[in-house]
């Protein structure tokens, strides 16, 4: 931290931790474990099994519906053996090493992965997330999972 004329400043964060506080307990309370590092980011990834990546986000519009439908998704028979999140604008070494290990898809908040003993096997961008209801994208996610774990 770095404070100028009396006030904190968070050095490499978009946010402030109390602004996305409430927006990272809605997935880590649902199970999700939060990855601070690229380390812990490509540990998760490569361990063996499926590990469901949610690049976690402010955006009101796409986010807001990414959050209930990954929540929703972990109510299928067939579940990931891992769920984590980073959170994009805060958490930059793990957001940056997830997106990393996300291509050849390009950077987009929220977004989330399926990864099968490290192999990238299922991909929502933003764009496949805008305007779509929380049900739709929790039932694309199950059907990757009924695929792949």
């Amino acid at each position: 931290m770095l404070y100028l004329c009396g006030v904190k400043k968070n050095l490499g964060r978009m946010y402030p931790e109390e602004f996305v506080k409430p927006m990272r307990q809605d997935l880590a309370q649902a199970g999700f474990q939060e990855l601070f590092t690229a380390a812990a980011v490509a540990e998760a990834v490569n361990a063996s099994g499926t590990t469901l990546v949610v690049v976690n986000s402010v955006c009101g519009c796409a986010a807001a519906n990414a959050r209930p439908a990954a929540k929703m998704s972990l109510t299928n028979a067939k579940v990931p053996s891992r769920a984590v999140t980073v959170f994009a604008g805060v958490d930059t070494d793990a957001v940056d090493q997830a997106r990393n290990m996300m291509v050849p898809f390009p950077p987009s908040s929220p977004s989330m992965a399926l990864f099968k003993d490290g192999e990238l096997v299922h991909m929502i961008e933003r764009h496949h997330i805008e305007g779509r209801a929380a049900q739709a994208i929790a039932e694309n996610l199950m059907e990757a999972y009924n695929e792949f774990c």
